[in-house]
């Protein structure tokens, strides 16, 4: 056997030499010459799970075999100096100092990692804030903190009504804040996203954040959506924490998330999750005790080093993050080019799925909602109770409020054996909602094809064949 890089999977490393001529055209030549999909599926569903290409595959199986070659110099020499670059490499696409970003697993372990290490005061007063279109594991996460505190911290949640505005979304927040505070309460940290799940809606973040400073109120920014999908400039935002994962949007291997805490905040994070051998104690007799510690010295800042090594897991998909942002320069054209192309093609699949349907898309009036990649657009269903004072459409099938499970499962269920995508579903006011996501790889066809898939299931359920 020769080495492994002769093996065909590293020879896709030459799909960057392709591209030297200049940007390659979005759609379905990118998505055959570049990505690994099944030719017989359709991903419209990037913003779950994302995906790679297969450059970005050859260079994760390089990292893992030098891993495998020889362990010890890779994993504790070798492996500190390659992700370093990639901290740096994201820390100027985030345009924030390199010493503030660190990676966890994903958005979940960063936003508990905040949550966790964050002190509550002993009068039992404090809140924590949260919109009520956060992901569901953060709004677990902060169940479990007030669970497990015993009554030093309660939540608050604050209610939306999309369609709105984004200065409707930060009224909402003063009002919430004064609340908490009329109820005796200290509102002590806000959690929100850049670009919320389900609906997948771009969120005001950039002016909430500036709200929780003027409020004296830590901000935890929920980014799980948002690099490679939205412009970051962490330094002008300048929120007090902030996590987005890198394999969404980025076209970075599963599971990578950049984790990025300033410098006046970095005391907050005592811990990383777990806690390591970077962990520093303060306590009086601990300070000076000796632990034994196997990784070699390091003069990095006691915030970076507990990152650095959490355990032996693998790691290849943080070392990848400086392949990632060069092969999207390189090959993609560029950060702009790629947020440009894909939200103009999101709001355009939007609006023809929306017209085949005969509903709409989830927008306000300004379209801030769709300034990103992703797009929310109403089925023709609906719950039999919907919303009060809300009118049904016509040509809307009205569904029993019992058997709104029941077709939610069977209509993804139906999506994946008999027309080979996946497409979230959701009900929001009464109504299901398919969010379709953008992508470089994705076409205007694809849009046409989701509608006209939809449309079918559509008339399925109101026939009302999920039952059999």
């Amino acid at each position: 056997m020769g080495s492994t890089q002769e093996l065909p999977v590293r020879q896709k490393e030459a799909d960057v030499d392709a591209a030297q001529n200049g940007p390659i055209k979005f759609g379905h030549e990118l998505r055959d010459q570049h990505f690994l999909f099944d030719p017989a599926y359709r991903n419209l569903n990037h913003g779950s799970f994302g995906t790679i290409p297969r450059f970005i595959q050859a260079k994760l199986r390089a990292y893992q075999d030098r891993a495998e070659a020889r362990p010890d110099p890779f994993i504790r020499y070798e492996y500190p100096k390659l992700l370093d670059v990639s901290r740096a490499a994201v820390a100027r696409l985030l345009r924030v100092p390199t010493d503030t970003c660190v990676f966890v697993s994903n958005a979940t372990v960063g936003v508990n990692t905040v949550l966790r290490n964050l002190v509550w005061h002993a009068d039992g007063r404090d809140e924590i804030l949260h919109f009520d279109t956060i992901y569901g594991g953060c709004a677990r996460t902060i169940d479990y903190i007030i669970e497990d505190r015993q009554g030093l911290v309660s939540s608050r949640y604050i209610p939306l009504s999309y369609p709105c505005e984004d200065a409707a979304v930060v009224a909402a927040f003063h009002a919430a804040v004064q609340a908490s505070r009329d109820a005796g309460k200290r509102p002590r940290v806000c959690l929100f996203d850049v670009v919320s799940s389900l609906p997948g809606v771009r969120f005001p973040f950039e002016e909430i954040t500036s709200a929780c400073r003027e409020a004296g109120i830590l901000s935890l920014i929920d980014g799980a959506q948002g690099v490679g999908m939205v412009d970051l400039d962490l330094g002008s935002v300048d929120p007090d924490f902030f996590v987005s994962n890198c394999h969404k949007w980025l076209h970075v291997p599963r599971g990578c998330a950049v984790f990025y805490v300033p410098l006046r905040n970095q005391g907050l994070i005592r811990s990383s999750l777990p806690t390591s051998h970077g962990f520093v104690p303060k306590a009086t007799g601990l300070a000076n005790m000796q632990r034994p510690n196997p990784l070699p010295p390091s003069t990095k800042s006691e915030f970076v080093n507990q990152f650095e090594f959490v355990g032996t897991i693998d790691n290849a998909p943080y070392l990848c993050v400086a392949d990632s942002i060069k092969w999207r320069e390189e090959v993609l054209g560029g950060e702009e080019r790629i947020r440009k192309a894909l939200t103009e093609l999101a709001r355009q699949g939007g609006d023809k799925v929306a017209q085949m349907l005969g509903t709409e898309v989830l927008d306000n009036e300004s379209r801030s909602l769709t300034r990103c990649s992703m797009v929310n657009v109403a089925l023709p269903l609906a719950v039999q109770q919907p919303e009060e004072g809300k009118e049904v459409p016509d040509g809307v099938a009205l569904i029993a409020k019992s058997d709104a499970s029941a077709v939610t499962n069977w209509v993804l269920e139906t999506l994946m054996d008999e027309y080979k995508t996946f497409v979230p579903l959701f009900v929001y006011r009464g109504r299901w909602w398919a969010r379709l996501s953008a992508q470089v790889y994705l076409e205007m066809e694809d849009f046409e094809y989701a509608g006209r898939a939809l449309k079918e299931l559509c008339e399925r359920v109101a026939r009302g064949e999920y039952k059999k």
